[in-house]
């Protein structure tokens, strides 16, 4: 018994699964626990089907990496890359690259007014060594760099992991510290005059709050609204466009931008502005006509142009935008339409690189356009397509004053009732200038710059002033000639008979053999019975940012030479209420020298308020008026300062040919040159830049 015992008892601790028979309890318990065996077999089962099929795996790895790819670019393309998605400082290093472009374009300074109308004031003007000026609106120039003196203001962080995204945030604030700067100094004006009446001794207006308060209308009221009906609005609902301003004067091309930037948002696009240079005074009114100024004209600039369907440019100064955004983006610059409003040869030179690189040119008048082109053909630049020719317009706003049919009439202000209020204007406007009935006023509003001719314009008034015209001078001649072949032309026009024809040619010997003997002085002036009016001068703008001050002294010497004259020049600041001055005046001279005016905007607004053209035959100017249809026209320079004195003594002599002009230059406005005309033909422009091909 005890040897079977001890048998069993050392039988039971070598038991195992392969000893146990197989119907025992314990076989089957070992059985189950073999269940991790059978997993193993299935997970060898699931690697064998990978290793069996490899291209499914790479297809997911491919496919994960694309989407990934895909992620990131669109992410940085739309603005996300404020963190440095690419784990660099990629906007630091171009903000500086950028900049460094900007000083090493600077060009002697000879070519430092491109934003002006004449050279030689570049030689009058001396520049600190120890600061920097701003030469153009986009350039500048520096010794020591404004770079390096910001760079001074902020404390370097020390280089490390834990650093390296405030060392990112510490560069991107010195970049906007930077921009900050760069814009300070182009914003501060190299000298200037205060706008008091101790500097211009009569110093009249802004007259804003008296057109309000007789107008009866509100900063609301003066915003047009768009045709929704024309094909202009229809193109441009829910597209997003990039206009670039190269300054805010208040001048013809910031005007012009800031009008066109007021339309579209009005038709429904979305509007962004860039800013090459925030000189001027219009900031407030993009603020006020909520236009959306980008904070700065580097990387923020490219990317929302990247996602615009057009960008605008208006002005030959916006070359170097032009060309740091075909650097930055595939698309190059095939996507812009560049409005260009200069015609002198240092404009084009500054902008010849980008010319054949934009989708179309843009210009404003026949003259420019050709002008352009031959410089082009001289320089063997090939444009991508035929320039379009886009006049400028005069806005809603002048034409409601003026009385001619615009979108802000409605049945309580008709035309017929602005005309009234027009008139109230004119009277209110002219006591406050402490004119009379008898006083004639002659307006010139621009620039103050030699480009602008107000210093001949000056000398024309002197020569009336101090030597005047007799009664039988040759001025009176000239003048019946030009009545009488203006006659003549519009019997011709109209068909008339020869018989009435020849009638006229005798009337118009008769005439002028009259004034030959010296026997009918002042005919048109004793026809009327009405005594002589006296020369007044209205001179614009005073303050603008685009002026001259050596310029401006040179009048003012001019002035205090001659006491008599002096006590007849009036002046007025710079500003976007233009209407009572408008309706104020008797006669607008634009006296343009050079090539003479790209187009004139004022020039067509004068003619919509019923104003005679005094102006420069050259240039635009003698696009827009017609020699003794809607105005007259004179030689350049000192020539034509004697020309343009006898044609004042004219209108002086004969209000009823000042009336008869005027007339003819508000239906001509009427015909050609409102917001709808420029719209209608702007919109057959956006639609050849913007259809996909």
């Amino acid at each position: 018994m005890e040897e079977t015992s001890g048998k069993a008892s050392s039988f039971r601790p070598t038991l195992s699964g392969k000893s146990t028979p197989r119907g025992s309890p314990s076989f089957r318990r070992l059985a189950s626990g073999r269940t991790p065996r059978r997993e193993g077999k299935s997970g060898g089962f699931n690697a064998q089907w990978v290793r069996n099929n490899r291209i499914v795996l790479w297809l997911l790895l491919i496919t994960l990496w694309a989407y990934g790819g895909f992620y990131v670019q669109s992410r940085w393309a739309h603005g996300d890359n404020k963190e440095g998605i690419f784990g660099g400082n990629e906007s630091d290093e171009n903000s500086e690259l950028f900049q460094k472009d900007e000083i090493i374009e600077l060009k002697p300074p000879e070519r430092r007014d491109l934003t002006e109308a004449d050279d030689y004031l570049a030689t009058i003007s001396r520049v600190p060594k120890n600061e920097s000026i701003s030469r153009n609106s986009d350039m500048k120039l520096t010794n020591n760099g404004i770079a390096n003196k910001t760079s001074q203001n902020v404390s370097p962080k020390k280089k490390g992991k834990r650093s390296s995204r405030g060392t990112r945030k510490k560069s991107r604030a010195k970049q906007k510290v930077m921009v900050k700067s760069e814009d300070t100094e182009v914003d501060t004006p190299e000298e200037e005059l205060p706008s008091t009446n101790t500097t211009y001794r009569m110093l009249l207006g802004p007259f804003g709050s008296l057109e309000d308060n007789i107008l009866e209308w509100s900063p609301e009221k003066r915003s047009g609204t768009c045709d929704r009906k024309g094909q202009f609005a229809r193109l441009v609902w829910s597209r997003k466009f990039v206009l670039i301003f190269h300054e805010l004067s208040m001048t013809g091309a910031p005007l012009a931008m800031m009008e066109l930037a007021t339309e579209l948002l009005s038709c429904g696009a979305t509007v962004n502005v860039v800013l090459l240079s925030k000189r001027g005074g219009l900031m407030q009114e993009l603020a006020r006509r909520k236009i959306k100024v980008l904070e700065d004209k580097l990387d923020v600039s490219f990317k929302t142009a990247m996602k615009a369907d057009l960008i605008i440019a208006g002005s030959a100064v916006s070359a170097s935008w032009i060309e740091k955004y075909k650097e930055h983006t595939v698309l190059g610059s095939s996507q812009i339409a560049w409005w260009i409003m200069e015609n002198r040869r240092e404009y084009f030179d500054r902008a010849k690189l980008a010319l054949a690189y934009v989708k179309r040119l843009v210009f404003l008048s026949e003259s420019q356009s050709k002008q352009w082109l031959a410089w082009c053909e001289e320089e063997n630049i090939k444009l991508k397509s035929a320039p379009e020719l886009i006049p400028l317009s005069v806005n809603d706003e002048l034409a409601f004053v003026a009385g001619i049919p615009c979108s802000l009439n409605t049945p309580a202000s008709s035309t017929e009732k602005m005309l009234e209020k027009r008139q109230l204007l004119r009277t209110a406007v002219r006591k406050e200038m402490g004119l009379t009935d008898n006083d004639m006023l002659v307006v010139s509003l621009s620039s103050i710059n030699p480009g602008k001719g107000q210093f001949l314009l000056l000398e024309s008034a002197r020569i009336l002033f101090e030597s005047g015209l007799p009664s039988n001078s040759s001025v009176i001649k000239s003048s019946e000639k030009k009545s009488q072949n203006f006659r003549g032309r519009v019997l011709l026009q109209k068909g008339r008979s020869k018989r009435k024809l020849r009638k006229g040619t005798l009337r118009k010997q008769e005439t002028i053999k009259a004034h030959g003997n010296g026997t009918t002085g002042h005919l048109l002036a004793e026809r009327e019975k009405k005594p002589a009016q006296k020369l007044k001068v209205l001179i614009g703008s005073v303050g603008s940012k685009s002026n001259k001050v050596p310029y401006v002294k040179l009048l003012l010497k001019l002035l205090s030479e001659h006491q008599n004259m002096s006590n007849s020049v009036l002046w007025t600041p710079a500003t976007t209420r233009v209407a009572s001055l408008y309706a104020a005046a008797d006669v607008y001279v634009m006296n343009a020298q050079g090539l003479g005016e790209t187009f004139g905007r004022v020039t067509i607004e004068a003619m919509a308020f019923g104003l005679p053209v005094l102006g420069t035959d050259a240039g635009g100017t003698k696009e827009i008026v017609e020699h003794n249809v809607t105005g007259l026209l004179h030689p350049l320079g000192r020539p034509g300062a004697q020309v343009l004195a006898k044609d004042i003594q004219y209108f002086l002599q004969n209000p009823s040919a000042r009336e008869r002009m005027g007339a003819e230059g508000r239906k001509k406005v009427e015909k050609m040159y409102l917001k709808k005309h420029m719209y209608k033909k702007f919109g057959e422009v956006l639609y050849n830049c913007m259809r996909l091909k």
